[in-house]
């Protein structure tokens, strides 16, 4: 069939992102609009045997400038982030295009504070080092691991602001989540996000991605930072949205049920 024409309903704010998801898919449709706050995307595919729409995903998708009004919503004078996910997730994309959206706020990458010898058990010094001097409003000052000479690099400072990102793997992690604005899931297929870290890293890197998989599996086990995040978003989605620089999709809103102001 050359043309798929489908009729949906969706909410009246984001009809149009409906028709871009459902164009980039090959189906044409028509849309009635009713204005329902936070509706989901619909997103439709025909069935040829019935004649007629046939759902087959509810997604929501969402500007980065969105996302930013939201956490400037809450109270804090610095708002941390934390984006975390499991390696090749895309959560470098997602905090450097949020970032952007957020009039270029600093952002501080876990992988600064992880080593060779340390995937994962680095954070008190994250904590002491970043975590509680921002959120006191004050500088952070820390030195960032050099992974090809494999020793700490020069002296960095991040001075507070508005909204700060924290990136990487153990960003959401307990000693800290309640010290965050907003917390971010990236998530992935496995298989994607070991293939996305050997193209970019080399497929010579393969043991170290098995060891540092296995330090994510342990972080995972011991503290399910899914479950406490206020949002997980789709690292591949299909189809993509018509502008990734500015929409990505929203997977989940897991504690959207907890509290309106999303700071507790």
């Amino acid at each position: 069939m050359a043309d798929r024409h489908v009729c949906a309903d969706v909410a009246g704010a984001k009809s149009s992102a409906v028709v871009r998801l459902a164009e980039a898919a090959g189906i044409h449709l028509s849309l009635t609009t009713f204005d329902v706050a936070h509706a989901p995307i619909v997103v439709a595919a025909y069935d040829e045997k019935c004649w007629c729409a046939t759902l087959v995903e509810m997604a929501e998708v969402c500007t980065y400038a969105q996302l930013v009004d939201e956490i400037l919503a809450t109270a804090n004078d610095v708002r941390l982030v934390g984006v975390d996910g499991f390696g090749g997730a895309g959560k470098t994309t997602f905090a450097t295009r949020l970032a952007r959206a957020a009039g270029s706020c600093p952002v501080v990458h876990t992988d600064d504070f992880a080593t060779h010898d340390e995937p994962l058990e680095w954070w008190p010094r994250m904590l002491a080092q970043v975590i509680e001097p921002l959120s006191n409003g004050e500088a952070a000052t820390y030195r960032a691991y050099d992974w090809v000479n494999r020793r700490l690099g020069d002296e960095l400072t991040i001075q507070p602001a508005a909204v700060v990102v924290i990136e990487g793997v153990g960003a959401t992690r307990k000693a800290w989540r309640d010290r965050l604005a907003l917390r971010v899931w990236i998530d992935a297929d496995s298989d994607l996000r070991l293939r996305r870290g050997l193209d970019r890293d080399g497929e010579e890197l393969a043991e170290f991605w098995r060891g540092w998989r296995e330090a994510e599996g342990r972080y995972e086990a011991e503290e399910n930072p899914i479950a406490h995040v206020d949002l997980v978003v789709d690292g591949s989605p299909e189809p993509e949205p018509p502008d990734p620089e500015r929409e990505f999709v929203v997977s989940s809103r897991p504690r959207a049920a907890d509290a309106p102001g999303r700071r507790r």
